[in-house]
């Protein structure tokens, strides 16, 4: 059995009924969520400002949840740690510099902080709440000497970043809770910041049915779709077989620019 299976269609009645028969301890809090949703709809119509609207209420109560739903200390540390060490087994080194979308309160980041070079590290999120969460992790772990960046970023153009500049992009838990056009809006810029033989890796929901969406907070894709995205911004991707394996419940991909792997392959 895979730890990580394509997801049904969560957004049908039939499915919600079922998993409420299942779970009844869980209505008031799927309810809550419901009455939120319907009321950030009314006052944002624009994604990331409704995101941004959800992380400050998950923060508020707790930054841990917010960051991945789960109010566990030692999920969070759990969690990170798988990210940190998948990502340095394959291919993540010291020198590489790093930028992570969607770093949140450095659940994982405050590990590739302590092993990258200093100044390597670059992290951006949509909430400023988590980010000030983020300064206390910094803190907390003693890590102002590797002097990381952390900015508040309203899109996912990049443009205030360098061309060329980044051999790593991480986003975890980013493209689970984006719709279309948040992702191609990412595909159509990461190659440009990417240096000569870098890569992207990001998880999402993935389902082999009809793709859907939970409210506007989750967001389930066939991968098949992303590859196509992917392509018509001049980006490969390739399916992470072995993250299948890891107790996690999304799916991830690594993205590289076309004309590096033309280049490596020659005429």
């Amino acid at each position: 059995m895979r730890a990580t299976e394509p997801a049904r269609n969560r957004s049908t009645l039939a499915h919600q009924v079922r998993y409420a028969l299942r779970h009844p301890e869980r209505i008031p809090a799927h309810a809550r969520r419901a009455a939120r949703d319907a009321w950030l709809r009314l006052r944002y119509r624009d994604h990331i400002a409704y995101y941004r609207a959800v992380m400050a209420s998950d923060a508020a109560r707790s930054t841990e949840a917010a960051v991945g739903h789960n109010p566990s200390r030692e999920a969070w540390a759990r969690i990170g740690r798988m990210q940190f060490d998948y990502l340095v087994r394959h291919g993540l080194q010291p020198h590489h510099r790093m930028l992570e979308i969607g770093c949140g309160n450095l659940r994982a980041g405050r590990l590739f902080i302590d092993y990258l070079d200093t100044g390597h590290y670059y992290g951006i999120d949509i909430s400023p709440h988590i980010l000030l969460a983020a300064q206390d992790t910094l803190a907390a772990g003693r890590l102002q000497p590797k002097l990381p960046y952390l900015v508040l970023a309203d899109d996912l153009t990049f443009a205030f970043l360098p061309d060329a500049h980044f051999d790593v992009v991480h986003a975890h838990s980013v493209f689970s809770h984006s719709p279309p056009h948040v992702i191609e809006e990412c595909f159509a810029h990461v190659g440009r910041i990417l240096a000569p033989g870098g890569f992207f890796d990001f998880t999402f929901d993935r389902t082999e049915g009809a793709e859907h969406q939970v409210l506007r907070e989750d967001f389930y894709y066939r991968t098949e779709t992303l590859t196509a995205l992917a392509a018509r911004h001049g980006l490969d991707a390739r399916f992470m077989d072995d993250w299948e394996r890891l107790p996690h419940g999304q799916s991830k991909m690594r993205v590289t620019v076309a004309a590096d792997r033309a280049r490596t392959v020659g005429p």
